[in-house]
């Protein structure tokens, strides 16, 4: 019997185990890559392109996501590679910290480490959870499995965001490597109890039959098929679009709106909240139009393009008014739009692994992974250095963002061009695949 069309293999309960290793992925992750950034530039005034050029580095480390996927293949289970990967990633989460409070002295050499632990980590957990639900769960169930594993994802983010926002105040070192440390441990425990004993026992893992085909091997034969090579290409141009505003949020808002830290990761909370309810919704309207989702979801996903290069135009406006613009709401608006074309994403993203060959499901999502690292590293390198190079050339640091919020508008534009293509060229064309991929990220 096929693993993948046996409803009895994973049921809800074990979805939603699994979706808490997601959340806690993206709560460590938001914690480094976010409010380590903004600390690093506002209370250490080190230049943007410092902490970004540490994260592009974790990014370019998860170009390894597709090694990780084939050797979470060759075996008879992924939840070591799950747990292995959730440990690399807590201990980098701390070393990052400490190495920020020791950055303008001996902490770089420190911190490049701990971004390299952290990009491994995320690999090997995030390639291999996913391929374990790409596998597990039946093509009925892959679109709704998906959404519920990104939501509690974004839910950890939000979670994560607000305790740390609110425990991070009043700032200092010490409580900055504190708060690291517990967000670690908690995160790495709740990670491994939710995965263990899943796979014991389960037909989700038959033993591989026969010799595996090598890495080289592997990775050709997924790029041989014309659907997943041109899913790749779009996830690498879309993400290139997302990933812009990604490190510069949290700076903007001390920078410009003379922001605390605390307030600062509270601002980045709404917006992942905004992307929790544009997920849900779609989510909901995907499931109630049934057969029509298809559809339904590609027109969302243009609406999200659209939306979210509305809401970056008004960042735009709102640095040039300065602190009594409603930066809140326009930062919900600009997540909720991001939400609304990720669940499209997510749902094409599954049934692209799932639709290969058996025991493929790994490097098939390490492949897309490491093109969504990709544009992640040069996407917020980007961003971060364009904001670097618009205060060197502008009076106010407000014009910097002016110019950076304008560009990533007009690129959003352009992948909205490109989804609409693809809903008009449909699910059963070679030239590209039906959706976009988000926060998969992780």
């Amino acid at each position: 019997m096929n693993p993948a069309t046996d409803t009895s293999v994973f049921g809800w309960p074990t979805i939603v185990r699994l979706g808490l290793v997601q959340s806690t992925l993206g709560g460590v992750v938001a914690l480094c890559t976010s409010t380590l950034n903004r600390v690093m530039v506002v209370e250490y005034a080190l230049p943007a392109a410092l902490p970004a050029a540490l994260v592009a580095l974790h990014y370019a480390v998860q170009l390894s996501r597709p090694a990780w996927g084939h050797g979470s293949d060759k075996g008879t289970r992924r939840t070591p590679w799950i747990v292995g990967g959730m440990a690399m990633l807590a201990i980098g989460a701390v070393l990052a910290a400490i190495a920020t409070t020791r950055m303008a002295g001996p902490g770089l050499a420190l911190g490049i480490l701990a971004f390299i632990m952290i990009g491994g980590g995320v690999g090997a957990a995030g390639t291999s959870l996913l391929a374990l639900l790409a596998a597990g769960v039946a093509p009925t169930r892959r679109a709704a499995a998906a959404s519920i594993t990104w939501i509690m994802m974004i839910f950890g983010i939000v979670l994560t965001a607000t305790i740390a926002g609110k425990v991070l105040d009043p700032f200092s070192p010490a409580r900055l490597i504190e708060v690291a440390a517990g967000v670690a441990a908690v995160a790495f425990t709740i990670a491994t109890l939710a995965v263990w004993g899943v796979e014991r026992g389960s037909r989700a893992r038959p033993a591989p039959a026969g010799p595996k085909p090598d890495f080289k091997a592997a990775v050709a034969g997924v790029w041989a098929d014309p659907k997943a090579r041109m899913f790749t290409v779009f996830v690498l141009v879309s993400m290139l679009a997302y990933s812009a505003q990604e490190l510069i949020l949290e700076p903007f808002a001390g920078l410009v709106f003379r922001l605390t830290p605390g307030q600062s990761a509270s601002v980045s909370a709404m917006q992942h909240g905004g992307v929790l309810l544009g997920m849900i919704l779609v989510g909901v309207l995907g499931t109630v139009f049934g057969k029509r989702s298809e559809p339904v979801l590609r027109q969302w996903t243009v609406a999200g393009c659209l939306g979210s290069a509305a809401a970056l135009g008004l960042l735009a406006a709102g640095a040039s008014a300065g602190p009594g613009w409603p930066l809140a709401p326009t930062v919900f608006v600009l997540g909720f739009a991001n939400g609304m074309f990720a669940v499209a994403a997510i749902g094409s993203m599954m049934a692209l692994a799932g639709a290969g060959a058996p025991g493929q499901e790994g490097v098939r999502m390490g492949l897309w992974g490491g093109a969504q690292a990709i544009a992640f590293a040069v996407g917020g390198f980007l961003g971060a250095t364009g904001v670097d190079l618009g205060r060197h050339a502008f009076a106010a640091s407000s014009s910097a963002f002016i110019l950076v919020f304008g560009l990533e508008a007009a690129v959003f534009l352009i992948a909205a061009l490109l989804a609409r293509r693809v809903g008009h060229r449909g699910l059963d064309e070679n030239d590209f695949p039906a959706g976009l991929m988000i926060e998969g990220n992780i």
